[in-house]
């Protein structure tokens, strides 16, 4: 048995020894050769015996050249040296080795001691190509050659380029000692994305390098274009991670010459976990003014996403002693909150909120609030709705509103709203038949609404006499209607409705014979009302096409009526009125318990009217000319999306029985960029000198049929440079939005120039765009967009024939260059005859830089600032922001 195995082993080694060395060239059979596929060397470790039932040999076995799998390519040849333990691969080299991949001109693996080395090619011309292309586990490496032990995971590295973060790497040799320690000598790092060419770069001779945590450099230079600039650093430590790190927001540095020297936005960003964080800004001057910000956002995939701002200002005006000294606090609150709609599908939670001083934006020396200075309103809504899956479903919303005019510095609230209701039961027809018929059709709801109203003002915001007149509670609904077809093309619909409304604060009118007066005196405790109407009306639908033949390029035109007459019902609830003498004489006067309550007073005027509304719409079929096969569609246009006519007329009226003619209209032209509104009042009626409406017809006292009160027209317009585009710039998330302000830039926009995030330019690189680094100055295609509103309101109720309201609004952006983009909002006020909020702003794309420069020149808010940084957020602190911020008198 011994001799067969001897025999079996000296067999096995002579096959070995003849495949000793082996080279595969692109000269050889292709039948016998692939080089353009992936081949698999394996070498099986272990002793090369026969296992029999005879004790082993004492002869140590052989350790195995290779423990993994080799799979390796290489478009011109392979040679394997087994004696040598070497294989090389040339030209298009690739080699895939446990965890490495390497990609190169020429490879050479020492595979009995795990040494890898890599190295480019010169092509024809003498040019070196094909370089060395490394990966590890996350790793990549660029280089010109690459020295590299997979058992120690050492390596050397020879002109390295890398990606690590933002920052891009180059050095001149890298000695990596393990997976988490590099060092680099002669290297430049920077975060422009051609590492060969950088628009700048930090020289430094020593670094060490821990992937995905820091870099620490020795004594280290800015180069900008090539030319060093004398800012020199002795040392740096430069964060790299994946994650958000806390750290220290530099402040912007300015003057005023109300407020004198200034930082604004400086402070500290704490990156406290994967789900919030949390920004603390400051503002400081040097006369004492003062600013603090507190920044939240937050977010759980699939769940919820928000963010919560709260702002303050002490804001100090010259210097005490003096008579023009001032000095005044303003606030602002920020609340947005937005639930997946696959978070929860039967409740949801949400809220939008604003509030705040009225005076905030006006007053405010921030110059991110410039834009939201126009602000006339603030408003702020947190509602929570849940919707019950029971037979009929329930739905129930708890809500807390806020609505503060900044120019009358007025509050209404509700804290809260609670409303619920009760899906429609249709009691005379089964769940699943269809309704059909004036019986099957009757259905029935109920709802519930209840309210907790605070009117105040801005002073008392939040102080005990908020609460004080508070006014609450509860009105119960139950509409019953029903609809059904007569005469095949007519459907009317009948309605009744019950209301019982619940107060908790009425009020009582009487004499008082000390101050001779009638006064008011509130009376907390329950009340209640109960009031009910009747309302039915009957449509239909008639369409008339006018035909002008398929040759013609307008081959018909559709009109659509939709003629209705509506009948409402109302009688007189005078039980809940009473008497009360309003002077020493004795005069009596007729006043209700329930005035300015919650929800209205009950009616005591008989009411029967009859309501007539005519809707029109006009379409058009026209040839479609951009399609030449014989049976191509025509197309439709719409001529007038809506033209209207409503009026109506009281039949329990002994005067004045008809009520204005109301006429509106709207279209969309040259293909819906333009949108196009109009309105008016017509007034059959006339009045009299003192421009009161008197029960004589306008036609019968010397005027016209119909007496125009009020006239509106609105356009909006909106293009852009891209064909079948329209500009409208909406941003609901925008700073400005969320102040309260328009969607659009029409006003102008709030922006941090120091934030990278409100850029101008586009950061998703669009394929069909052109290359930014191609054309210069002038470019034959300048992407450009552009918004006009113009509105006229026009008045005559007495006679004034007053335009009352002239102005027309514009903004856009257009790419100057590739690289420049403008931006402008301004507009014109015929009445005021003055130009309106004007702001331009102009942003250079710098590759790795950004250039801002914004200005306001005109008005209370003119200012300017300028910025100049870096893009990456690593290296945000390596910037200049100058500003001039807009004086401000504390009023």
């Amino acid at each position: 048995m011994r001799v067969r195995r001897n025999l079996l082993y000296i067999i096995l080694s002579a096959i070995f020894l003849t495949m000793g060395t082996h080279e595969v060239s692109a000269q050889d059979d292709p039948a016998k050769t692939t080089p353009a596929t992936i081949d698999t060397l394996t070498v099986i470790p272990g002793d090369l015996t026969v296992l029999d039932t005879v004790k082993n040999d004492s002869i140590k076995p052989k350790k195995a050249g290779l423990d993994a799998t080799i799979k390796r390519k290489a478009k011109g040849y392979e040679k394997l040296d087994q004696r040598n333990k070497t294989l090389l691969l040339h030209d298009e080299a690739e080699l895939y080795y446990k965890d490495i991949e390497l990609k190169a001109g020429q490879i050479i693996m020492k595979y009995d001691r795990d040494e890898v080395f890599a190295g480019r090619l010169k092509d024809s011309l003498g040019n070196y190509t094909q370089y060395p292309y490394f990966k590890q586990g996350g790793n990549v490496v660029e280089a010109d050659s690459i020295h590299f032990n997979s058992k120690t995971k050492k390596a050397r590295v020879w002109n390295s380029r890398s990606d690590q973060g933002e920052f891009r790497i180059r050095g001149e040799l890298t000695k990596k000692e393990n997976d988490s320690v590099y060092y680099i000598k002669g290297a430049r790092f920077t975060t422009s994305k051609d590492i060969n060419n950088p628009e700048y770069y930090f020289l430094t001779y020593k670094v060490k390098f821990v992937p995905g945590e820091k870099v620490v450099v020795g004594p280290t230079q800015m180069w900008i274009a090539d030319v060093p600039t004398p800012l020199v650093l002795p040392f740096g430590f430069f964060p790299m991670t994946d994650k958000a790190e806390s750290g220290f927001i530099v402040p912007t540095f300015g003057d005023n010459s109300r407020q004198g020297y200034f930082l604004q936005n400086g402070g500290y960003y704490f990156a406290m976990s994967d789900y919030y964080d949390l920004a603390v800004l400051g503002d400081y001057y040097t006369n004492g003014s003062y600013g603090l910000r507190f920044q939240s956002s937050y977010a759980q995939r699939y769940k919820f996403n928000g963010n919560v701002n709260f702002r303050y200002e002490n804001n100090v005006q010259s210097e005490r002693g003096f008579p023009d000294y001032a000095r005044s606090t303003q606030y602002n609150i920020q609340w947005s909150h937005n639930q997946d709609a696959k978070a929860n599908p039967n409740s949801r939670f949400s809220a939008s909120v604003n509030l705040g001083s009225s005076q905030y934006y006006r007053q405010s020396l921030n110059m991110n609030n410039i834009g939201s200075s126009l602000n006339n309103t603030m408003q702020s809504s947190v509602s929570y709705s849940k919707t019950f899956q029971t037979v009929p479903a329930v739905n129930l919303s708890l809500s807390a509103t806020h609505s503060q005019n900044t120019n009358t510095e007025q509050i209404n609230m509700t804290l809260p709203t609670l409303q619920a209701s009760v899906d429609r039961v249709f009691p005379f027809a089964p769940a699943d038949a269809p309704k059909k018929g004036l019986i099957k059709n009757i259905n029935l709801q109920y709802n519930l609404r209840g309210e907790n109203r605070i009117q105040t003002y801005d002073s008392l915001f939040f102080k005990p006499e908020m609460f004080r007149d508070a006014k609450s509670g509860l009105q119960h609904t139950i509409p019953l209607s029903t609809n059904f077809k007569v005469f095949r093309y007519f459907s009317v619909s009948a309605a009744t409705n019950y209301q019982e409304t619940w107060v908790m604060n009425t009020i009582r009118r009487e004499f008082d014979a000390d101050s001779a007066a009638s006064v008011i005196q509130d009376v907390k405790g329950f009340d209640s009302y109960r009031t009910y109407n009747f309302s039915s009306s009957i449509g239909t639908t008639i369409y008339g096409t006018f035909p002008f033949g398929d040759d013609k390029k307008i081959q018909a035109i559709r009109h659509v009526i939709r003629p209705s007459v509506s009948y409402s019902y109302s009688p007189s609830f005078d039980q809940y009125y009473d008497y009360y003498q309003y002077d020493a004489a004795g005069t009596l006067r007729e006043y209700t318990r329930f005035e300015s309550g919650l929800f209205g007073q009950p009616g005591k005027t008989y009411s029967s009217s009859v309501g007539i509304a005519v809707n029109n719409t006009f379409e058009a079929k026209v040839r479609n000319d951009d399609d030449d096969s014989p049976d191509a569609e025509p197309k439709k246009i719409m001529l007038l999306n809506n033209l209207n006519f409503t009026t109506s007329y009281n039949l329990a009226a002994d005067s004045l029985a008809w009520a204005p003619l109301r006429v509106s209209a709207g279209t969309n032209l040259f293909k819906d960029k333009m949108n196009v509104n109009f309105g008016t009042t017509l007034d059959p009626y006339a009045i009299d000198n003192s421009g009161t409406r008197i029960n004589t017809y306008n036609i019968d006292n010397g005027g016209s049929l119909f007496r125009m009160t009020s006239a509106n027209l609105t356009l909006n317009y909106s293009i852009t440079s891209e064909d079948g585009k329209s500009g409208d710039g909406e941003n609901k998330e925008s700073q400005t939005a969320r102040n309260g302000g328009r969607e659009d830039d029409l006003f102008g926009r709030a922006t941090d120039l120091s934030d990278s995030r409100k850029s101008m330019f586009d950061e998703e690189e669009d394929s069909t765009k052109p290359d930014k680094n191609e054309g210069g100055f002038f470019n034959a295609k300048l992407p450009w967009d552009l918004r006009f509103a113009y509105s006229l309101t026009y008045s005559n109720n007495k006679r004034e024939r007053e335009i009352i309201g002239n102005s027309i609004m514009f903004s856009g952006n257009i790419d100057i260059t590739p690289r420049w983009k403008m931006g402008f909002s301004s507009g014109y006020d015929f009445v005021q005859k003055g130009v309106t909020f004007t702001q331009m702003r102009f942003e250079r794309d710098l590759l790795s830089w950004r250039m801002d420069f914004n200005w306001i020149p005109i008005g209370d808010n003119t200012s300017w600032g300028f910025f100049i940084g870096i893009k990456s957020s690593v290296l945000s602190d390596i910037k200049w922001d100058k500003r001039q911020v807009p004086d401000r008198v504390i009023r």
